[in-house]
């Protein structure tokens, strides 16, 4: 059986309506990065995609002139996924090596994961890649105010694109940048019309890419340091609502045993509220560090890393969660690690 970095990657790229994901998809598809990619979009949006066609397959799916096997979405995701795999097992269009899924803007990205994790007809040919969220300097303060969704893709993604910083206030788009930061410590922003964005830095770098995946943890690590006071909650009022991203730390090795029910007790009791959790775990008895990674309800399999990204060997779990207290998360760690003292969980 193949191992779960085998399995054909799954990018979603989400973003509140009128944030640009297709703006952004166009260029992307336009990479030789990403000739082997099947694209599932529920409509083709306001920017077309005409100039990129090559040949139409049936009514829902078209060859793009990169190579690119674009479908539209018009059953359910699952029916979709597992109608693109069977063509391409039967020769009806090419073979893809990874697959992007463009949701609406309006769009939980949670439910999109659980399809991945949770069907056995796609979960032993798929996994999860990476989260990409485009973000409106234009509009952003207003629907980071109004619409839960957009926090929610801020917080669960792994890459932020902001775009229309061009037409945008300067100081607006600064603010937006550390609300961003506030809301999720650890994904990559980049800007749309300043930065040069590669296919493959945005969408074919993941925990599961052997060739990177210390260098990912890594940045993980690193973005979350460079804030001040980076191991506690940030003011929940900057951005008026209760998400907040925080970082636990421990120094002595876990048990992996006690972590990995401490974790499952967590998703199952509060797993709407935790919407991402990544870390680097120093497993008692083990010479490198392990590195889970979920998204809400999903802890996806764990990864070990050959050895450690850096001199710091302490286990470090970074949390973006609604509405719960990081103290009292830290504490129940501590307590099934065997670490609490006397009272800690009375206090």
């Amino acid at each position: 059986m193949a191992s779960y970095e085998d399995f054909i990657p799954v990018n979603l790229l989400t973003g509140f309506l009128g944030s640009g994901k297709t703006t952004l998809l166009k260029r992307l598809l336009e990479s030789p990065q990403l000739a082997n990619t099947a694209v599932l979009i529920n409509e083709f949006g306001e920017i077309g995609l005409d100039h990129l066609l090559l040949e139409t397959v049936d009514n829902e799916t078209v060859v793009l002139q990169s190579g690119c096997i674009c479908c539209t979405i018009r059953t359910d995701l699952k029916n979709a996924i597992v109608s693109l795999y069977d063509k391409s097992r039967r020769g009806i269009i090419p073979s893809f090596d990874r697959m992007v899924i463009e949701t609406t803007g309006l769009a939980d990205p949670a439910p999109i994961v659980f399809t991945l994790r949770g069907d056995p007809m796609i979960r032993h040919h798929f996994r999860l890649g990476n989260i990409v969220t485009t973000v409106d300097a234009v509009n952003a303060e207003r629907e980071l105010t109004t619409n839960d969704e957009t926090r929610k893709q801020i917080a669960v993604a792994d890459r932020i694109v902001i775009t229309k910083t061009d037409i945008a206030d300067p100081l607006a788009v600064e603010r937006l940048s550390a609300t961003l930061r506030d809301l999720n410590a650890t994904a990559k922003i980049y800007d749309a019309q300043t930065d040069r964005i590669e296919a493959d830095d945005l969408l074919a770098h993941d925990i599961y890419d052997p060739q990177t995946k210390s260098e990912e943890v890594q940045s993980w690590l690193d973005q979350e340091s460079k804030r001040p006071g980076h191991a506690h909650a940030h003011d929940r009022n900057r951005h008026a609502d209760d998400i907040v991203t925080f970082c636990v730390i421990e120094d002595r090795p876990l048990d992996w045993t006690a972590f990995g029910i401490w974790l499952s007790m967590l998703v199952h009791a509060h797993g709407e509220n935790v919407l991402r959790v990544k870390g680097l775990i120093n497993v008692a008895g083990l010479p490198s560090p392990v590195v889970v990674n979920g998204v809400q309800h999903i802890i996806h399999p764990p990864t070990h890393l050959d050895r450690w990204p850096s001199d710091d060997m302490r286990s470090r779990i970074i949390f973006v969660v609604r509405g719960l207290d990081p103290k009292l998360l830290q504490r129940s760690l501590a307590a099934f690690n065997g670490l609490a003292k006397p009272g800690d969980l009375s206090s």
